[in-house]
């Protein structure tokens, strides 16, 4: 395979949706010779965080002197981002071989099961993460669930130590309608005699933290508020995550060296996540696709665009998040908003964005529907000494980062 024929599969593979449950995986590690359990793992879950707190976890792990991996979703520009070796992603040709090694696998796996029934896209993507990372002689693998964490592809690890960022309202249909429900299905990742480690959590996730470690015998830590400030990564909600990758860092090693663990701090990155993208006017990308983390995107502005003025959100929501309460959260920052939508087949029509805002009694707005012309019309409204925030959906922020003539972000 290519990379682009790795990545055809792949997208071919959307066909079959998502489907809940490890039998599939299961079978797909045993067929691929357990490559899961060539390498020690950190196991990330939880609402809004995963990608930054994985790859603060790797960093620092990193300039420990232990050679890290780590697995990521979604990406931006291409799938082969998903699997990074020594923090950097694996180039096109090395994932067109893992994920043909997978396909083969997989076609194996597929004879075995009921009728209709496949080895789904994320458990292709794992596989083909798990299988390189073994190959590559990792240490240690960061990972972080996709969805949820009990029936999720990545729940094949025997993870040393779990890390819970946060638990918000999300996924309902798919996860249950309380957090308690939520931080249950998630939690499930917690091993035996494990170490998990958590951020700030309600009094309902708190609970059930309590409850799993006890019954699993596992050692319980909370991270602190905030540790050393991840210089590339702006903003309080990155400060968080950095004290809680420094935590589940600790807990891993035992001890951590105060010199590594600043060096992470200063150097490691973040893509879209409040990512400066130009500075004439000041241009932000940033993935936040639900209210707490549009929340925690709204309390980290004015650390970052400082007293640049206008502010110009640039937004597009998918149909199953809570667009009302991430429009609560982020309306009274900007100035104006050009509503827009991704090439998503979820993405919410624009117009329906305008009208929520008009009701929720925001700032003057318009509707660009390509989101490349959104930007370009936001950047006028803001001038050379204004600023412009693209967010409220990841895929927007992967159409705005893809190249011309790439394959399609995933709609999954």
């Amino acid at each position: 395979m290519t990379l682009r024929e790795a990545e055809a599969y792949l997208l071919d593979l959307e066909l079959f949706g998502m489907r809940f449950g490890l039998d599939r995986m299961h079978k797909l590690m045993t067929v691929l010779g357990m490559p899961q359990r060539r390498f020690a793992s950190i196991h990330v879950v939880g609402s809004n965080g995963k990608s930054s707190t994985t790859r603060m976890i790797a960093a620092i792990l990193e300039r420990h002197g232990l050679r890290t991996g780590t697995y990521t979703s979604p990406h931006l520009r291409s799938f082969a981002e998903r699997i990074e070796v020594g923090e950097r992603p694996l180039d096109g040709p090395s994932f067109a071989v893992a994920v043909e090694r997978v396909a083969r696998a997989a076609r194996l796996v597929d004879r075995t099961l009921d009728e209709g029934d496949r080895v789904t896209q994320f458990e292709a993507l794992t596989a083909a993460a798990y299988t390189e990372l073994a190959r590559r002689g990792v240490e240690v693998a960061v990972v972080e669930a996709g969805l949820g964490g009990r029936y999720d592809a990545t729940n094949v690890i025997p993870s040393k130590v779990q890390v819970l960022t946060g638990v918000g309202l999300e996924h309902t249909r798919w996860l249950g309608p309380t957090i308690a429900d939520i931080a249950d299905e998630k939690l499930d990742v917690v091993r035996d005699h494990a170490t998990l480690v958590t951020g700030e959590l309600d009094a309902e996730a708190e609970g059930v933290a309590r409850r799993v470690t006890a019954a699993r015998h596992a050692r319980l830590v909370r991270a602190p508020a905030e540790a050393e400030a991840p210089r590339r990564a702006p903003g309080a909600f990155q400060r968080r995550n950095f004290a809680v990758a420094r935590t589940a860092a600790e807990a891993f090693l035992g001890r951590l060296d105060t010199d590594a663990v600043r060096s992470a701090a200063d150097e490691v990155q973040i893509p879209g996540r409040l990512e400066t993208m130009a500075t004439r006017p000041l241009v932000l990308h940033d993935g936040a696709h639900n209210p707490s983390g549009a929340r925690a995107l709204a309390e980290a502005l004015p650390e970052v665009v400082g007293d640049r003025q206008p502010l110009i959100g640039v937004v597009a929501v998918l149909d199953d998040k809570d667009a009302a309460g991430m429009l609560r959260e982020l309306l009274p920052s900007c100035a104006r908003v050009v509503f827009t939508r991704s090439s998503h087949p979820r993405s919410l029509p624009p117009a329906t964005l305008m009208t929520l805002c008009e009701q929720l009694g925001g700032p003057p707005a318009e509707v660009v529907g390509d989101a490349h012309a959104a930007v370009e019309r936001a950047r006028e409204l803001a001038g050379p000494e204004g600023a412009v925030l693209a967010t409220g959906s990841i895929y927007l922020i992967a159409e705005l980062h893809r190249e011309e003539g790439a394959e399609r972000a995933s709609a999954l």
